[in-house]
């Protein structure tokens, strides 16, 4: 499979995700009061699909190499996560929303330097990327900390915070991940190189 292909791939698969993350916040805001153990399994699947595909981002080295330069260490703790919730869901209720939490915040402080390294390679946009891995991530603390009274306000909260971490993924593969077709991104920079030393 050609660089290129790959990469459309992993840009389809980060939006498609990322979609899927948004319907399941927008539904968990509307309907708080699914079960916890249908939600642990359908949060299980999601992240096992997300990790997935952050696995696929990062071996397709995209052109900038921004949007998923961190998707190795999360890919893989998301499918973990993921198998997790599925297998175990009812040892993982209890805290489904601390782990959720952790993991968009985590995913939000690596999409900042994201952000931040969008900004030297000239991305208009970066800022994009930087508000909302910033609004992610304070979602994220706060359901960690859990500073919330009922259970119905915290599956609120979840998809609050799924809602956004679709959003953040979304910009970040709209607006960090360059196609070229074609072209091989290893090669181009060795050459580049060889040129520079003459």
């Amino acid at each position: 499979m050609k660089t290129s292909k790959t990469i459309k791939a992993a840009k389809f698969g980060y939006i498609v995700t990322s979609l899927v993350s948004c319907v399941a916040g927008i539904f968990l805001i509307v309907c708080p009061g699914i079960s916890a153990q249908a939600l642990c399994y359908a949060a299980g699947a999601l992240l096992i699909l997300c990790g997935v595909i952050k696995l696929i981002g990062y071996f397709s080295k995209d052109l900038y190499r921004l949007a998923f330069q961190f998707d190795l260490a999360l890919g893989l703790l998301s499918v973990a996560m993921g198998l997790v919730m599925l297998f175990h869901p009812a040892g993982v209720i209890s805290i489904l929303h601390i782990v959720i939490g952790i993991l968009a915040l985590a995913d939000s402080l690596f999409k900042i330097q994201t952000a931040v390294d969008a900004k030297r390679f000239g991305i208009g946009k970066w800022w994009v990327i930087g508000l909302t891995a910033v609004v992610t991530g304070l979602f994220g603390l706060l359901l960690v900390i859990d500073p919330f009274a009922g259970a119905s306000i915290l599956m609120v909260m979840v998809g609050i915070t799924l809602l956004a971490e679709g959003i953040l993924n979304l910009c970040v593969a709209l607006c960090a991940v360059k196609i070229i077709k074609g072209r091989k991104p290893d090669i181009v920079i060795i050459e580049e190189y060889k040129e520079e030393e003459k």
